[in-house]
């Protein structure tokens, strides 16, 4: 049985960056150790567990038994103790230099990071904003590998570990070439489904928001094409008659940048709302409330939504 009174605290930082990396070079890389500090660390816990903990394998390690067990407690223990002595750290924006790892979708990063990064340079100059993508798939894996602290997107309701925030709800707007046929006249279901539609989907999902409103009206659309990126979007509505819905803010801030026309989409969809969601022990962390806020209030402020 190990003695806790002999253990230090940092062989179960290093515990815990194992466990979640699976590989001690991305672990020390995360520590912000040497490769060699890592491995003497993890000796030293070995014989005070006197377990192997994790056994070699091509591509990094494997935990053992005991190392599974003890890898959800490690954690939930550090991940307290970091969470209370931030919620007790001044945070000053205007003098920090923390780095915020968040993850966003494509739309939240299109529409919210520029005034975002904009509100930062005047107000947190010091400060880094580290954006990965984030959706469905890998929000929460992300937050629960530590690899970022804050996830916006059109996401799924969390477990009771996180808390999530609701953002203002919006609609859509049709966008299309200058000059399309559909740029004039009344915008019925039966011309609007008469035209090839692009759509986003950075899974290779073929099933947008329209495609179920658009059944149930006996109106289906057909794609056109079907893109990951909404960097590719522009080009393509120019030198198609492809036409694409998105979200109201998005569908403006493309118009304006890159002088496409926009037309109401004319089918009832449900109103998009994204949804931030973050780990509760983060609540009371002054700095992470802050950037909080500032994403809130960047959402409030980015271009109003169609109703």
């Amino acid at each position: 049985m190990a003695d806790l009174s002999t253990l230090d605290l940092n062989l179960l930082r290093v515990f815990d960056a194992v466990a979640r990396e699976r590989h001690v070079t991305r672990a020390a890389q995360r520590l912000n150790l040497s490769q060699p500090a890592v491995s003497n660390a993890l000796s030293r816990l070995r014989l005070v567990l006197k377990d192997e903990l994790f056994l070699r394998r091509p591509g990094g390690v494997e935990p053992t038994a005991l190392a599974l067990s003890l890898a959800e407690p490690v954690a939930e223990v550090l991940d307290r103790l970091r969470g209370a002595l931030a919620a007790h750290a001044p945070f000053d924006p205007a003098t920090s230099d923390r780095v915020f790892p968040i993850g966003l979708s494509e739309y939240a990063e299109a529409v919210l990071a520029p005034p975002l990064l904009a509100a930062m340079a005047r107000e947190a100059p010091g400060c880094l904003l580290a954006i990965r993508h984030a959706d469905r798939v890998n929000a929460l894996e992300m937050l629960e590998a530590d690899a970022v602290q804050i996830v916006l997107g059109m996401l799924a309701e969390p477990p009771a570990l996180y808390t999530r925030l609701r953002l203002l709800p919006e609609g859509f707007l049709t966008l299309m070439r200058r000059g399309h046929p559909l740029a004039e006249g009344e915008m019925t279901l039966a011309r609007f489904t008469a035209w090839p539609h692009l759509l986003h989907s950075p899974n290779g999902s073929r099933d947008g928001a329209l495609d179920g409103p658009l059944r149930e009206a006996g109106h289906p659309r057909r794609l056109g094409a079907v893109v990951a990126h909404l960097s590719a979007v522009p080009a393509i509505l120019k030198g198609t008659d492809m036409v694409m819905t998105l979200s109201a803010r998005l569908a403006t801030q493309m118009a304006e940048a890159h002088g496409l026309l926009l037309r109401p989409c004319p089918v009832e969809t449900p109103h998009m709302r994204l949804s931030l969601i973050f780990p509760r022990r983060f609540e009371a962390d002054p700095g992470h409330a802050w950037l909080r806020r500032r994403l809130l209030a960047v959402a409030r402020e980015a271009t109003p939504a169609a109703s």
